[in-house]
Parts: C-alpha cells; structure tokens; sequence
C-alpha cells in the first residue's frame, strides 16, 4: 500500500513511522528544505498530560499519557523521566491552588522538598506541585532522529516539495495551519518562545510559573541552555516575537530564578499552532485523504496516539477493502 505523508513535523513524522511498520510504502513530503520548519521545532517537548490537564479537557490525559512510553521505545534515551514541577510566587498562591483542584497525579511539596528536587530553587518558592511520572523530550533531536530512522526503515523524504506526480492508494495530511481551507474549524493560535542560555541555574525537570497573566515554562535543554514559552495569542500572524511578549517571557524566568536576568538570548522565534474548538487533535477524512490535525500545544504530547488511531484506520480499512474484493472475485 503506497501512502503520501503531507508534512514532515511531529504529526507527520509520527504518522510516518506508524504507518511504516505496519507495511506500508511511505513517502513524505515537505515544503521545508529540511525537517524542522514549522511550530514542531518551536516546541516546549513535555510530555505532561497531568500538567495540561488544567487547561484541556480530561481526553488529553486519555490520549497522552502513553506517549513517554512511544517516544522512548521509537528513540530510546531521548527521554528523560524526571516529572514536571509546578511553583508559583507566594502571592499567587491561590493560583497554585487552583491549578492543583483542576490537575491529578500530583504531590504537594514544601519548600525543603522543591529544594530537594532543584538545589537552584532554594528559599524561592513556599510551595509546589510536583507530578512524578511526566517527561519530557528535546524537539529538535527528536525530529531529527526520527527522521533519521524512517530513512532506514525505507520511507522516502522529499523536502522542499508540495506537490507530486505520482500516485498514492492514501494522503495522510499534517500541514497543520496550512490545511485550514479544507478544515473550516481549524485556526490559529500564535505561540512565542525564547531560548536562553546561562550557567548560573541547572535544572533537572521542566519548571512550570504559574501566574495569572502569563504563565510560563521552562524547560532544560543541556549545556546550560533553556527553552522558554510560549504565549498563546488567538492568531494566525507568524510574524516575529513582539516586544511586550519577550518583556513577559523574561520577566517571567527572571522570577523562576534572578540569574535568568542575565542569560544570553540565543534565540527567539514564534510559530501558529493548529487548533480545533475544544484545543484537542482529531483526525477527519475527505475521499482519499485523511486530516490528522488539531494539536495546539499538544504536538509531542498527542502526535503518537493519534498516528496510531490513522494507521490502524488506513490499514484495516484496505485489510476489508482487499477482503471485499477476494470475495467479490470468487
């Protein structure tokens, strides 16, 4: 069975893979010179379904919480099992209060038990909310590795390419925002990030600040480098990082640690994410071609149970197509 993949981001890549080791001859292509083009390379890479919990609804706990488990058996090492911690200023304590009664799977931790957690964080914060079974991934090694291995396993890569002549028994399209004229429910929602770099904080564990106007994540990334994010502004504009969204973003670190105060920024970019009224991914279907997009801020967390749910779509829909033919033809 011969499968057109659309779109070479986390969606994509993941549709890639599963469709691949079930049989199928999969070929991607890309609009991209390279994997790495669109908002999957501007992610945050947790794996925190417990976490998003408290601004989705209760299925992104359903379809997320086996996805640790996906990446680290597809990429083994690429994940680092080392929870989520939630902390807040303690005047807004009730804020942590409140994403804890709309969260689960969490303990909460004194400031002796964060210190224990974060050397860096001690005397900064009363208390937190640890979940203990999150993860979290770089994006950007996990794009290119999976990349790497779906070229071993026989998919082939077309990069910088929309459009092809031959043909295909299935498309499976993740353009993500692109795909919004055929998916009328689809909009945008505009994500900034930063990434800085510092040797004055180590983390272990993505940080999460809440705060009622713009909370914030910080996420390690190695090397003393940090991911910071992101906003989400009801927006299609992919224009760059404006000035009060940076001045956010770094007020923000600078209260998860001072020493972020002085940290070089490498890198601030900003992406659209693709998302359907109720934030959460589904898949659609329009004659030959099948739609899996939606995912928010959901990309990393999300992609891996929703490629499985297509490619057992498509390969048990051409298992009773090939069944119905056998017995039309006996």
């Amino acid at each position: 069975m011969r499968i057109l993949v659309k779109g070479a981001g986390v969606a994509g890549l993941a549709a890639a893979h599963e469709l691949a080791v079930r049989g199928a001859d999969v070929t991607v292509i890309e609009k991209s010179a390279a994997v790495g083009g669109g908002a999957s390379w501007l992610a945050g890479g947790m794996l925190a379904p417990y976490c998003e919990r408290e601004s989705a609804e209760a299925d992104v706990i359903h379809l997320g919480r086996g996805s640790a488990r996906w990446w680290e058996e597809t990429l083994p090492g690429l994940v680092a099992f080392n929870g989520t911690l939630v902390v807040a200023p303690p005047r807004d304590a009730a804020e942590l209060r409140r994403f804890a009664a709309r969260t689960e799977g969490h303990a909460l931790l004194s400031a002796e038990e964060i210190e224990a957690l974060e050397r860096d964080f001690a005397g900064r914060f009363r208390s937190g909310l640890f979940f203990a079974s999150e993860a979290h991934l770089d994006p950007r090694k996990a794009l290119k590795r999976l990349h790497a291995k779906l070229e071993a396993l026989g998919v082939h890569f077309l990069f910088g390419c929309t459009e092809t002549l031959q043909t295909f028994d299935r498309i499976v399209d993740c353009t993500g925002f692109a795909a919004a004229e055929a998916l009328p429910e689809l909009r945008g929602v505009r994500g900034e990030m930063l990434y800085l770099e510092t040797r004055e904080v180590v983390l272990s564990r993505p940080v999460r600040l809440i705060h009622p106007r713009f909370p914030v994540y910080v996420v390690p990334r190695g090397g003393g480098r940090f991911m910071v994010g992101a906003t989400m502004v009801e927006s299609a504009d992919s224009g760059p990082v404006t000035a009060r969204s940076m001045m956010e973003l770094l007020n923000a670190a600078y209260t998860v640690h001072p020493a972020f105060g002085e940290a070089r920024i490498l890198e601030a970019a900003a992406g659209v994410r693709p998302a359907f009224p109720d934030n959460l991914p589904k898949i659609e279907t329009s004659g030959d071609t099948l739609f899996i997009n939606g995912f928010h801020r959901h990309g990393f967390l999300l992609a891996p149970a929703l490629a499985r749910q297509a490619a057992d779509l498509i390969i048990l829909n051409e298992a009773s197509n090939e069944a119905h033919r056998e017995r039309a033809s006996a």
